[in-house]
């Protein structure tokens, strides 16, 4: 039996039933957080942070989340458009001019955060160390040509995404998307949630886990269509063995590379589902909140191959919005219940070889709390 340490309100006794569940299964480490009115009611974590399990998964343990990510990415842009610093129906030309070419020049601020801007690849991406030079993948995407009319469909731009948004970020504010994060997010709140991770948080690192019987040379990949066809992608693919080194880490890939627990996650994203504002800090107004879930985009989604409901920066599914990452963590936000749910671990489940309901079990398990 699994050791699960931390704080869980009784009403809210089903989520630490659904973690020990998990923990009795698939999970190796993991943390669960429920964030109600802005204020923490689950802070809870177990397990181990290494595959051996002779590494105890502290209060304190880090891992990274990958595409979890870009809900941090996504409110860096809100907080900017919410100062009136960022127009989300503005061209990405107003504030990067360089953009304007090779048919992106009518490409929206709101088309880049709804994946609808055409740009789901990095043409010539051919290493993964090639993402570490933020200079070069920036330039190339302003000299790139949309896949589609922007604004007209939707495609996942899963790397993509951090690269637009934080290079619009940098270009008004002269900082990075990580510093930007840190300095007006992360810093403010008290959370431990990093983009760009220094080394001093190299010792708290549970590193991920790949998939039961696979490797860390494991990549990500779009999931097959429902005729079971994949979208043809010819680029370099992310492996777990890269989200693992140290040069991911230090490296700004603000789409997929932030490192943080379940507490530090739901924190962040507890902010848009409590009009603002999270442990009385207020980082935007209540209707700078409302682009999260206001849908921009709803229709089948050309790269994961599904139908899909695109926000301002986020995936809309019933009530709740936010996104998860590549092989787990999870988070959710509903504003009308004022509630925020996420789930990190260090596990990685394989979508390819079984269904993967650990988020969503967790999830369910916090509504259950709300009766």
């Amino acid at each position: 039996m699994t050791d699960i340490k931390g704080l869980c309100e009784p009403r809210f006794a089903a989520v630490r039933a659904a973690l020990a569940a998990l923990f009795g299964k698939d999970d190796v480490g993991a943390s669960v957080a429920v964030y109600l009115d802005g204020e923490p009611v689950v802070d809870i974590w177990g397990g181990y942070a290494d595959a051996d399990r002779s590494v105890s998964w502290e209060r304190d343990t880090l891992t990274g989340v990958n595409s979890t990510t870009k809900n941090m990415t996504a409110l860096c842009a809100l907080i900017l458009a919410d100062r009136g610093q960022l127009d989300l129906s503005a061209p990405v030309a107003a504030y990067w001019p360089e953009f304007a070419v090779a048919g992106k020049e009518n490409v929206l601020v709101r088309h880049v955060l709804s994946h609808t801007a055409g740009l789901p690849d990095l043409s010539g991406l051919k290493a993964v160390e090639d993402l570490y030079d933020w200079q070069s993948v920036t330039a190339g995407l302003a000299a790139q040509a949309p896949e589609w009319e922007p604004g007209t469909a939707a495609g996942y731009h899963a790397l993509t995404f951090g690269f637009l948004v934080g290079e619009i970020v940098r270009r008004i504010t002269g900082r990075s998307l990580g510093e930007f994060f840190a300095e007006e997010v992360a810093k403010p709140l008290g959370a431990d949630f990093h983009i760009g991770l220094c080394a001093e948080h190299d010792r708290r690192v549970a590193p991920l886990i790949p998939p039961p019987s696979l490797t860390e040379e494991y990549a990500s990949s779009v999931p097959p269509g429902p005729d079971g066809t994949r979208r043809e992608y010819t680029g370099a693919a992310v492996r777990v063995r890269d989200a693992n080194s140290v040069a991911w880490r230090r490296a700004q890939i603000p789409a997929v590379n932030g490192f943080g627990n379940a507490r530090s996650v739901a924190l962040v994203q507890s902010v848009l589902a409590n009009q603002g504002s999270a442990g009385g800090v207020r980082l935007l107004s209540p209707q700078g909140c409302e682009p999260a879930w206001q849908e921009v985009f709803r229709g089948e989604d050309r790269v994961l191959q599904s139908p899909i409901s695109w926000t301002v920066g986020f995936g809309k599914f019933g009530s709740t919005f936010g996104w998860g990452g590549w092989g787990g963590s999870l988070v959710a936000s509903d504003p009308d219940s004022r509630m925020t749910v996420a789930y990190v671990m260090n596990q990685m489940m394989d979508r390819d070889q079984q269904e993967d309901n650990r988020g969503l079990e967790i999830i369910m398990a916090a509504y259950s709390g709300l009766q």
